[in-house]
């Protein structure tokens, strides 16, 4: 079944009555992006990339991934010493903290734990998994790099011309 974006946000109604996925509005994540946020757009870019490339994947299961694929349930800027290595590490709190929460099957567990390479060096084992890891990518530069995101203080068009960004 073809996934549209009321698809996502009744799957994103579902988790947040079932577990913590709400918190996830409290944390700041990419530039002024929550993680809640950025888990959406990750979900929306990923059946973005399906729906283009006429990819035969799980729908359902790639969503509920991409939604849950940053549960760590913390803000990862705090000086904390156990928040070192965050990008390595977070998949396996994000995947603890789902499985507390919900029954994710095989493809919803490898995206959750494998999106994050190849900074884990373990790849995805699944399709989905390949898709939610690109989608992450692609949304954390657009979030967090980018000169267009919400909350940049200098526009390109202030930008003196000549000059790099």
């Amino acid at each position: 079944m073809r996934l549209e974006a009321s698809d996502v946000m009744e799957i994103a109604q579902w988790l947040e009555k079932r577990g913590r996925l709400l918190l996830e509005k409290e944390y700041p994540h990419h530039g002024s992006t929550t993680v809640f946020d950025h888990s959406l757009h990750v979900a929306f870019k990923s059946l973005r990339i399906v729906h283009k490339l006429h990819l035969r994947v799980d729908e359902r299961s790639l969503v509920i991934g991409a939604l849950l694929h940053d549960y760590f349930l913390y803000d990862w800027h705090e000086k904390v010493q156990w928040h070192r290595l965050h990008g390595i590490r977070h998949p396996r709190f994000a995947l603890d903290n789902a499985l507390e929460d919900y029954q994710l099957n095989d493809i919803e567990r490898d995206i959750i734990r494998h999106h994050m390479f190849p900074g884990t060096f373990v790849c995805p084992h699944t399709l989905e998994g390949w898709v939610v890891c690109l989608a992450d990518k692609l949304c954390a530069v657009g979030e967090g790099y980018s000169p267009f995101r919400r909350g940049m203080h200098q526009s390109v068009a202030e930008i003196p011309s000549g000059k790099s960004v």
